[in-house]
């Protein structure tokens, strides 16, 4: 049975869906289902229910409940409720490494989790002080509208050029590649934003300001944007680019050749789940070939299961092959240790 809770409450699923979910009368189905609780991003949420919350339930007799929620307002909560009763929560690398430094995690034992043996390198160091490993790596690029562009975008310099005034949309500093945003500000002005905290960073984003029409949340938010014509360029995340480009043919997607910036998804056990062997099953679910060779077609998820091999149209659109090789990481804790008062910055710029 599904359930999902809202950031407010919990709403329970008909009835009769747990005996749609039972199995059709097997053994398990007989026994009371064990109940998992898991906070996650709660985008396509159909297509995960289909290719990886109901064969779970399935296979280990499992009622889950969802918290849904974007990753930031779902990590608030966890530290703000010590008596939460979420297992295992999925989380953007930024948020999670702040969860690892408020002490709310268990850490991961690989040997509970053997799919953690097959995690591309990068994954693996993500992992290797005991963090929650990583089921996907997602980065940013360039959407834009070649018709009303009025010239090619290939790299990241090109948003800055005055053409584009007015016709920009931006992650906001909040979301999980806002930061990003200031690393891209502190290239244009040639500074490593590692040497001076991002001071340089805001030079940049000053100067992009009268092209940002607006700040975005919800990367599903674009959409609406490029359909009404009030943007002609973004910066968004991989995962987000068949919902935009799907809605408007003219619609293209570039990575610049200079390189990207990405982002793990992590999932973590909650130090007070009840459930925490279950939790290791789940992580280990998450992390299968077989899970993630599904997830890659129907959820748009780079695989972070180095066993998993994708075709050409599966791989389109992700931080795979040759993406991959040119990623760039963003340090999580330079952002966590900035990040108060890069906000206020932000809003003074861009939020006014």
């Amino acid at each position: 049975m599904k359930k999902t809770i809202g950031l407010v409450g919990l709403t329970l699923a008909a009835a009769s869906v747990l005996a749609a979910c039972g199995g059709g009368g097997s053994t398990a189905s007989k026994e009371k289902p064990k109940t998992l609780v898991i906070s996650t991003f709660g985008l396509e949420e159909d297509k995960m229910q289909e290719d990886v919350f109901k064969p779970f339930e399935k296979k280990y007799n499992v009622d889950i409940v969802l918290e849904t929620g974007t990753s930031s307002e779902r990590l608030t909560k966890l530290k703000s409720n010590p008596n939460s009763t979420v297992d295992v929560i999925e989380l953007s690398q930024s948020n999670a490494a702040e969860g690892v430094a408020a002490g709310l995690f268990e850490k991961v034992d690989s040997s509970k989790v053997p799919n953690m043996d097959n995690l591309i390198d990068s994954a693996k160091e993500l992992a290797a002080d005991g963090s929650g490993p990583a089921y996907t790596l997602n980065s940013i690029g360039i959407v834009y509208n070649k018709k009303t562009a009025g010239k090619e975008i290939k790299e990241w310099n090109d948003l800055w050029d005055s053409s584009l005034k007015g016709k920009i949309s931006i992650p906001d500093i909040a979301t999980t590649f806002g930061p990003a945003m200031l690393y891209l500000g502190s290239n244009h002005v040639n500074t490593e934003i590692s040497k001076d905290n991002g001071k340089a960073a805001f030079k940049g984003i000053t100067d992009i300001a009268p092209n940002v029409v607006k700040t975005y949340s919800k990367s599903s938010d674009l959409a609406n944007m490029f359909q009404s014509g009030e943007i002609t360029a973004a910066v968004v995340g991989d995962f987000a680019v068949p919902m935009i480009t799907e809605s408007n043919p003219d619609v293209a997607y570039v990575v610049p050749q200079s390189g990207t910036y990405a982002n793990f998804n992590t999932i973590n056990i909650n130090k007070n789940s009840k459930n925490k062997d279950l939790a290791n099953k789940y992580i280990n679910w998450r992390l299968s070939q077989e899970i993630q060779e599904k997830t890659a077609a129907s959820l748009n998820e780079a695989p972070t299961n180095k066993k998993v091999e994708l075709n050409e149209e599966t791989a389109k659109n992700k931080t795979y092959g040759d993406v991959a090789a040119r990623t760039k990481k963003v340090d999580s804790l330079l952002v966590n240790k900035n990040l108060e008062s890069w906000i206020n910055q932000w809003n003074r710029i861009l939020n006014k």
